[in-house]
């Protein structure tokens, strides 16, 4: 039986000019966004406050994350102009500190690295002194194609654990655990200057123990940052709320990982992975 959503996560953020100029601009330039793509709840809240997550490498993913609402099928070809269009949209919603991410692209030789590479040059190029963060898939384990990434030195280089180990066969069957942590891992070895982050979804059936298990592993890893957010499922045909985790919970979880070493924890019901990211930057910032 369905759980009813609590009080606790019901949304009251109105639209207004700033949220129809956004999408405007998105449009006029042909970028998805991951706040769109992917139903998040605080599309209406960013978009507002005149930002929002790039989805670069189109809008088909070629995995199936049961609880990802970003569609599934052929993938689309490589756009070479995507890098300036990105470029150009940071400069006119005059950003400082922009979130770039891209559905997963098994289909390419290097998972979409060099694009990645390209969109943080062009970025740069045109807005000097913005901050850059990737919101990077594993890129099938490739240290190369990391290296790709690392080689034009992003700000933070953010790559989800998503949820505990337990759970991945049901939620990530095409994910390994066990490679996510590597590539934060190897962030630390091949550009230890870079700030690396984490997030992860609960309410889909794990512990407490579980997923301070995975936060120790982050930490063992050099993870720098962590994200803690409620799980909703996108449909009836996604994986299924299993609990909705309390305000007092996530306090606890926040608790947990700033004892455990994390330079900056942000924990709670709406919190997703680039949510508010420029101000959790500022917050462990060198």
């Amino acid at each position: 039986m369905e759980q009813r959503k609590p009080e606790w996560l019901k949304i009251k953020v109105q639209a207004n000019e700033e949220k129809a100029d956004v999408e405007h601009l998105l449009d006029e330039l042909a970028l998805p966004t991951v706040c769109k793509e992917a139903r998040c709840p605080n599309l209406m809240e960013c978009y507002s406050r005149r930002t929002a997550t790039f989805l670069i490498l189109g809008r088909n993913c070629t995995r199936h994350c049961r609880f990802c609402n970003v569609q599934k099928g052929q993938p689309e070809p490589v756009a070479s102009d995507e890098p300036a269009r990105v470029a150009q949209a940071v400069a006119r919603l005059q950003l400082n500190h922009v979130v770039v991410t891209s559905v997963t692209r098994d289909d390419l030789p290097d998972g979409g690295a060099g694009q990645f590479a390209a969109v943080v040059t062009a970025i740069r190029r045109l807005n000097p002194g913005v901050t850059v963060e990737v919101l990077i898939p594993d890129f099938r384990g490739d240290p190369l194609a990391l290296q790709k990434v690392l080689a034009v030195k992003p700000d933070v280089l953010n790559h989800n654990i998503e949820t505990v180990p337990r759970l991945y066969p049901a939620v990530r069957p095409e994910a390994d655990y066990r490679r996510s942590l590597t590539l934060l891992a190897r962030v630390k070895e091949f550009a230890p200057r870079i700030l690396t982050k984490s997030g992860v979804m609960v309410g889909l059936g794990e512990t407490e123990d579980e997923l301070t298990a995975v936060m120790k592993d982050l930490r063992a890893a050099g993870c720098d940052a962590l994200t803690i957010g409620q799980y909703l499922a996108p449909s009836r045909a996604h994986h299924r709320v299993v609990a909705y985790i309390t305000p007092a919970q996530f306090a606890r979880y926040e608790r947990i990982g700033r004892e455990l070493g994390f330079r900056h924890v942000a924990a709670g019901p709406f919190v997703r992975s680039s949510y508010r990211a420029a101000e959790a930057f500022t917050a462990y910032e060198v």
